[in-house]
């Protein structure tokens, strides 16, 4: 399919790609493009102006702050799935980045842009959920933050840009886990856990309507112990209207599904706890 008609403009820096953001409604940020030019091309998404940021240095980078990590929005995923200090202190991130699509996938695709493609079913949100992410934003009203768990529900206010995924500093007791759609590598289902002194956190995205942290099974589980069986049990507990079936699937199966990758990803965690 031929690209429908649109302006591109390359601003200078990023007061000026807010600027233009806020000038011209329905303009989209161009960044890595894996979700953006595939909506392009099919008629999902009809943007007239492309705001190109990929060459905006002060998105770019992993910095160890007094908060923990700060991840600029336009580090590719290949650059999160290898840098030292997110495997060692936010290894859900660093495993989700790694299941993401493939090497081209990787190497192309931001951390923003995986963020904020709130639309379809994307990696990056469960884990950024479960390590208690705050999404930096950058908007017209000036600079703000949002947990991840409500952005992933809510996605970026209009003329606002991500900025940086802020990740508090943690111990090495997390995992992800997914089994992704065969064609378009994007997750059938996919789950991210912490575990910590209050429990484990879980969050579930594919399966469900959009990233999710799961409260109910978290409570259910608190205190382990976290075997296949205990959490199998307390994935029944939830309602099968919160798991939305596909192309051939089923809640019930979806349900089962989540709770396998679960268990395993919290094996993984307290292996990961104890090495």
């Amino acid at each position: 399919m031929i690209l429908a008609e649109f302006d591109y403009v390359r601003p200078a820096g990023l007061d000026e790609a807010l600027a233009l953001l806020s000038a011209a409604p329905g303009a989209r940020v161009l960044a890595g493009g894996q979700s953006l030019l595939p909506d392009l091309r099919t008629g999902a998404d009809r943007a007239r102006l492309l705001v190109d940021v990929r060459h905006l240095e002060e998105l770019r980078g992993i910095e160890r702050t007094a908060e923990g990590l700060r991840i600029g929005a336009l580090t590719t995923l290949a650059e999160l799935a290898a840098h030292p200090r997110v495997l060692a202190e936010a290894p859900e991130l660093a495993a989700a980045a790694r299941a993401n699509g493939d090497p081209q996938v990787r190497n192309l695709g931001t951390v923003g842009g995986n963020l904020a493609a709130t639309g379809r079913a994307t990696d990056l949100p469960v884990a950024a959920i479960v390590a208690d992410g705050l999404v930096e934003l950058a908007g017209p009203g000036g600079r703000s933050a949002l947990r991840a768990e409500e952005f992933a529900a809510t996605g970026a206010p209009a003329g606002a840009v991500v900025t940086a995924l802020l990740v508090p500093g943690a111990g090495r007791g997390a995992a992800f886990e997914k089994t992704a759609d065969r064609a378009t590598r994007y997750p059938l289902c996919a789950t991210a856990v912490r575990i910590t002194p209050d429990g484990p956190r879980i969050a579930v995205t594919g399966a469900t309507v959009r990233a999710l942290r799961l409260r109910g099974v978290e409570e259910r589980l608190r205190g382990g112990p976290y075997t296949t069986r205990t959490v199998l049990a307390a994935f029944r507990g939830e309602p099968r209207e919160l798991f939305v079936p596909g192309r051939g699937t089923s809640a019930e199966y979806l349900g089962h599904l989540a709770g396998v990758l679960t268990a395993r990803a919290l094996a993984r965690a307290q292996d990961q706890s104890r090495a």
